[in-house]
């Protein structure tokens, strides 16, 4: 072996993860977007609601895949303090495609599933409670030209099979409100 990582997992691969899990999702195809105000203008009318992930990590290099609702406007300081984490960034292109196999613009909880559990789960998942409360939810399946529907009880089986046990709190505290 060549001591490289693994290739990181397409789409269709994704896909079909979820497919033998038994999980329907539905995905539409789109031009890609790298943000929400982007998205926004693309989608048209796809039911659920839309989110956001963000991979961040602490001073002490500990990863949090954080993913809410899209309108919400997160203070990193108090989302540090939910989280027992210490000050929180972005973490840099390249660690978000060590650890999670995607580029900026990307970022998306199916992206667990490039958290190679062999290598231990590097990635800490943290899920917005009031997303998670909202009959279907939707996410970039690996790349940002598509968006997947997902069940949150589906998406917690996902993480489940791919060894996360995601944190879901309530994220209104950390939220900005300017």
């Amino acid at each position: 072996m060549n001591g490289s990582a693994p290739r990181p997992a397409t789409p269709e691969e994704l896909l079909a993860f979820l497919a033998r899990l038994g999980i329907e999702t539905t995905t539409h195809e789109h031009a890609p977007v790298f943000t929400v105000v982007e998205a926004g203008r693309l989608r048209g009318a796809l039911p659920g609601a839309h989110c956001k992930s963000l991979f961040l990590r602490d001073k002490k290099g500990a990863a949090f895949l954080v993913v809410c609702l899209e309108d919400r406007r997160l203070d990193m300081k108090a989302l540090a303090g939910l989280l027992g984490a210490g000050r929180l960034s972005f973490a840099s292109p390249e660690r978000l495609m060590a650890r999670l196999g995607v580029v900026p613009g990307a970022v998306t909880p199916f992206a667990a599933l490039n958290d190679r559990p062999a290598e231990g789960v590097r990635v800490a998942v943290v899920l917005d409670a009031e997303m998670m409360a909202a009959d279907i939810v939707n996410y970039h399946p690996l790349v940002n030209s598509r968006t997947t529907a997902i069940r949150p009880a589906d998406l917690l089986r996902f993480l489940a099979a791919t060894g996360h046990a995601p944190r879901i709190l309530d994220l209104e505290p950390a939220t900005r409100h300017d």
